[in-house]
C-alpha cells in the first residue's frame, strides 16, 4: 500500500498589471535532473520544523528574491503519486501577491516570464498547474470571490 506525505507546497505569485493579474512562471534549467526546461510555478520541499505556509515564502524568497504582500491558501490541494518510493504526496496551494516585478531567479531556473491566467495555462506543464491558475485568477477578480481563500496574515 503506499505512503501517503505532505513534504512539498506550490506557490502561484501573483501581480496586478494595469486591469489584470499576471503570474510569474519559471523555466527549470536544462540540466535539472527532474523536469528539465519545463515552465512552472513555484514549487518547494517543506523542511524540518516549517509550517507549509512558511515553505511557500521561503520558496518565494529563494526562487524568484520576490517579498509577499499578501498570501493566501487555495481551498484545495494537488496530488500526485511517485511509484520510485510508491507515495501519494498531498500538496498545499498558496497564491502570493506581489507589487514588485523585478524577478532574481535562482540557479534553478534559466528564466522567467509574467503571463495572464490564459497565456500561464497554455505555457505550463502540469494539467494541476494550468487549471489552478484559471481558478485562482477567475477568484481574484471580485472581493467577494477573494474570500474563498484563506489568507495568511504577514
Amino acid at each position: 500500500m503506499p505512503k501517503i506525505d505532505s513534504i512539498y507546497i506550490e506557490c502561484y505569485v501573483a501581480r496586478k498589471f494595469k486591469d489584470k493579474y499576471k503570474f510569474l512562471l519559471l523555466k527549470r534549467a536544462v540540466n535539472d535532473k527532474l523536469y528539465p526546461g519545463i515552465w512552472q510555478i513555484i514549487t518547494g520541499r517543506i523542511e524540518k520544523g516549517e509550517k507549509a505556509y512558511e515553505t511557500a515564502l521561503r520558496e518565494v524568497k529563494e526562487e524568484s528574491g520576490l517579498k509577499p504582500v499578501r498570501l493566501f491558501v487555495l481551498p484545495h490541494t494537488t496530488t500526485f503519486y511517485s511509484p520510485v518510493t510508491d507515495t501519494i504526496s498531498l500538496i498545499p496551494l498558496f497564491v502570493c501577491l506581489v507589487d514588485d516585478p523585478d524577478v532574481k531567479i535562482s540557479e534553478e531556473h534559466e528564466e522567467f516570464i509574467w503571463l495572464d491566467a490564459e497565456k500561464s495555462a497554455r505555457k505550463l506543464y502540469f494539467k494541476s498547474q494550468k487549471e489552478n491558475v484559471k481558478f485562482i485568477e477567475s477568484n481574484l477578480k471580485t472581493k467577494e470571490r477573494l474570500k474563498t481563500f484563506a489568507e495568511i496574515k504577514l
